[in-house]
């Protein structure tokens, strides 16, 4: 019986005297590092970080305000309007993203910490490979998101020079002056002072994409290591049902308490999962409902400024700065409503599963876990925000086409 245990359950009892590994050291490391440069790393409370903390802020604030100013000292026109708005939305959404990750430093604690826990507990090699194959992939991501947040920022800051650049290669020797390709109103003379200002906008903009790089692969790896534990749960069901069908053929009844622990565990692990992904949408609930409203308003202004730019103004530094502006925006949307998705198809693989095993041949007591078990698929589960909006691909569409839609009507109106 002994032997027939061990093959039942082979890598159960397996590295349990593994050595203690860091989770934030193996999966966090670069997402550790981001908040860092952005003065948001939850662990990180000295004087000097909050110092650091202050002047970014500051910094987003003040570049949004100088924009707003523009009506003080000009005719408020439409096209004067959009071409604020279009930027200035955009940059609300990363003043939201900054302040919602300082009001939540906590969450992200006691988030870290769940994973550090769940990590230490996990004893069966398969199971230690599902997690860190989902770390890795979540660094694989957070590492290419990087790449391309480091492109946009070196386009933001060569494009105001594009036009010396091509004169330069041109032989033509002709100087212009220097404006920003955004609209400002600092109440000095903006050409004598130009570099002064261009370096306040551009630390803004790179602070303010730092930051939804930052905070947005934060969520998404805590969101992938919980797809890893829905996994887990997957794994430890069909491991038990595997025992199940083992020991019902042979009539060997002392493993009937094993298979139960096996299924607790499952559904343990499965509750973690929701817990974890409930916390956070909990969390961040208000800042997702502020981001949406003003990511779509941001998506339609900028579409709309777009088409004005290719048909009328023909202005390259502008349509390169808003193009970048709407691709991270469409980018975040569809990454969080991606994940989302990842998030509903990982819990209802644990009930596909459920619903494959061959429950017929299992005891009375296994028959009426399982009718439990699949009770719980009544009630859907996803990252709801503001029990209205559901995180998925279907939503994703959703935004774009209500962007499209509020794009089109600007249009008409025009």
């Amino acid at each position: 019986m002994s032997s027939l245990l061990s093959s039942l359950l082979p890598s159960y009892a397996c590295g349990t005297s593994r050595k203690m590994v860091s989770v934030e050291d193996r999966y966090f490391s670069l997402n550790r590092a981001l908040l860092l440069t952005i003065g948001l790393w939850p662990y990180k409370k000295s004087k000097l970080a909050r110092l650091h903390l202050i002047f970014f802020f500051s910094i987003l604030i003040t570049s949004v305000i100088f924009q707003f100013t523009t009506f003080v000292t000009s005719n408020c026109t439409t096209d004067l309007i959009i071409k604020v708005l279009c930027v200035a939305c955009f940059q609300i959404c990363l003043i939201i993203m900054y302040n919602s990750f300082y009001v939540n430093a906590g969450a992200m604690r006691w988030l870290m910490e769940q994973t550090q826990c769940i990590y230490n507990d996990i004893k069966d090699d398969n199971e230690i490979a599902i997690i860190e194959k989902y770390g890795s992939h979540a660094k694989r991501c957070t590492a290419m998101l990087t790449i391309f947040v480091v492109c946009v920022i070196c386009t933001i800051i060569i494009a105001p020079f594009w036009q010396d650049f091509c004169h330069m290669i041109l032989l033509i020797n002709q100087s212009q002056a220097h404006r920003l390709y955004i609209r400002t109103e600092y109440f000095i003379d903006e050409e004598k002072y130009f570099y002064l200002l261009f370096l306040h906008m551009n630390v803004a903009y790179c602070i303010g994409l730092l930051t939804i790089l930052a905070t947005g692969t934060m969520l998404m790896v805590h969101l992938l290591h919980a797809c890893g534990m829905f996994s887990i749960a997957n794994y430890r069901i069909q491991h038990a049902m595997e025992i199940n069908t083992h020991y019902t053929q042979n009539v060997i009844l002392p493993y009937e308490n094993m298979i139960y622990e096996r299924l607790i565990d499952a559904i343990d692990m499965h509750r973690k999962a929701m817990m974890c992904s409930k916390y956070i949408i909990t969390s961040f609930e208000k800042s997702f409902m502020l981001l949406i409203g003003f990511g779509v308003l941001s998506l339609s202004l900028n579409m709309y400024r777009i088409f004005q730019i290719v048909r009328v103004d023909h202005n390259i530094e502008e349509f390169c700065i808003l193009f970048l502006f709407t691709s991270c925006i469409i980018l975040y949307m569809f990454l969080t409503n991606f994940t989302g998705q990842k998030i509903i198809d990982h819990n209802n693989n644990i009930f596909i599963t459920v619903y494959d095993i061959q429950w017929y041949i299992t005891s009375l007591h296994t028959q009426k876990l399982i009718l439990f078990l699949l009770q719980r698929k009544n009630k859907v589960f996803g990252l709801y925000i503001g029990g209205l909006f559901l995180a998925s691909l279907q939503y994703f569409a959703t935004l774009t086409n209500a962007s499209i839609s509020y794009f089109t009507i600007m249009y008409s109106i025009e």
